[in-house]
């Protein structure tokens, strides 16, 4: 009920609206300034899956190990438990650093309540690191006890951060495959008349009530691939081309025509495939195997 009652209360909090529109085309423009194989490699697009969540165990985990291993060391006084905190304490600096330039890179397209969530999510995050930084100032000066006092209260703040962050996966699938459950038929079913496929046009067709996109590559051969694209389901019929790769119009996200393959980011899952066949002057599609 707690928990509940907090992720309410962050939705409800509008301001951050403010902040959002203020800062998130800032952050665009800072990702678009690293160019593609930058962006991409923030995205995760390198890896298959979107970094930032692959981050944030770092410095979540290396904070509770120096919580732990002040809690120890000021029962026994070990000076060596001392500076293995201190240690953990700036790992986890560091990590919070590389989660927190990974976070704004996906939050950077956010909407709606998620992207209230999310700004809360990272104001938290930034609050914890600047008490992480603070411990560490604290303990370089030989006030250890104070310095622990700032590390468990920062433990605290990024613990509930990271509670908005299991909140916006979890609950509200942001960076969460939306083509990921996508089945279609297991035979060839006919979509549209061949002679309606014809140069380098875009088609979006429903199988079984799923929307997929149809195309001729380059070569002239048949492409169908899901419609939704992986990132945030953006219409992929209603984008761009070059060449045999398709250019989603809402994020700018690349897919393989014929394979569906990632071939730029912010997506970072490839597009389901259905293999395709032209048979009695009608385009049939099935779900390709795997």
């Amino acid at each position: 009920m707690t928990l509940e009652f907090l992720d309410r209360f962050a939705v409800r909090q509008t301001w951050l609206d403010a902040v959002s529109d203020r800062w998130q085309p800032r952050v665009r423009d800072a990702v678009a300034k690293a160019g593609r194989r930058g962006a991409d490699l923030l995205d995760g697009v390198w890896l298959g899956e979107p970094l930032h969540p692959v981050l944030t165990d770092v410095p979540v985990g290396a904070q509770t190990a120096a919580v732990a291993l002040d809690a120890v060391g000021a029962l026994t006084g070990s000076k060596a438990l001392a500076r293995q905190a201190d240690g953990a304490l700036a790992v986890s600096v560091a990590g919070a650093v590389a989660a927190a330039t990974t976070g704004l890179s996906d939050w950077r397209y956010m909407r709606g309540e998620s992207r209230r969530i999310a700004a809360a999510h990272g104001l938290l995050n930034l609050s914890g690191l600047a008490l992480s930084v603070t411990s560490l100032g604290l303990r370089l000066g030989g006030r250890r006890g104070a310095g622990r006092v700032a590390s468990a209260l920062g433990l605290a703040v990024t613990g509930l951060a990271a509670h908005f962050g299991g909140e916006l996966t979890f609950d509200m699938g942001v960076r969460v495959n939306p083509t990921a459950n996508m089945s279609g038929p297991a035979e060839f079913v006919p979509v549209l008349d061949e002679a309606e496929v014809t140069g380098t046009g875009l088609h979006r067709v429903d199988v079984e009530g799923q929307a997929v996109l149809v195309t001729r590559s380059a070569a002239g051969e048949l492409c169908a691939i899901a419609n939704a694209c992986s990132h945030f389901g953006g219409p992929l019929a209603a984008g761009t081309r070059e060449g045999d790769i398709v250019v989603c119009p809402w994020h700018g996200s690349r897919f393989e025509l014929c394979t569906g393959k990632v071939r730029g980011g912010p997506a970072v899952f490839p597009q389901p495939r259905f293999e395709a066949r032209v048979r009695d002057g009608k385009i049939e599609l099935r779900r390709a195997a795997g």
